[in-house]
């Protein structure tokens, strides 16, 4: 939906940038797959720089960073278009998502979730994840506001 305006091929292209922070934080759930079929580490290509970047700030800070700048710097920045701001915030609210499935893994993974089960929430989250990521790209390319249930409605109260 573009009812907020139209949006410049500039805006669009923004708007689709955010999606990279979920994607290179999910490619820890890949790990089985990219096993199984290593054609698919093809998809890591578009976040290798950014990987790079990650590693030379140590303790995770980088990640931390780029969270907060991009919340205070785009998300709250009312001169920013709304199509930017709202596919930004969606794109940490789906990061949220994935450093909450982090936790529970490294919670509960040495003890319920092993083998068999462990490899296939794995696999499921990862390839929700392509999913949600593909379809957020295509449509913020398209200047389509991507509707994901329940994460779209969370981000249109934090985006006004």
């Amino acid at each position: 939906m573009t009812w907020r305006g139209t949006t410049t091929v500039r805006d669009r292209i923004f708007a689709a940038l955010p999606y990279l922070l979920p994607l290179m934080n999910g490619l820890l759930f890949g790990e089985f797959l990219f096993q199984q079929f290593p054609v698919l580490q093809i998809i890591t290509l578009p976040v290798i720089p950014l990987i790079f970047l990650y590693q030379y700030i140590p303790y995770g800070l980088a990640g931390f960073i780029v969270f907060i700048g991009l919340y205070m710097l785009v998300v709250r920045n009312e001169n920013i278009p709304h199509f930017i701001r709202f596919n930004t915030m969606q794109a940490l609210l789906i990061d949220i998502v994935l450093i909450l499935c982090r936790l529970v893994f490294q919670t509960f993974g040495n003890v319920l979730l092993q083998g068999f089960v462990g490899e296939t929430l794995y696999n499921m989250i990862f390839l929700g994840l392509l999913a949600v990521f593909f379809y957020s790209v295509i449509q913020s390319l398209s200047g389509k506001y991507a509707e994901i249930p329940t994460i779209s409605d969370a981000v249109y109260m934090q985006v006004r």
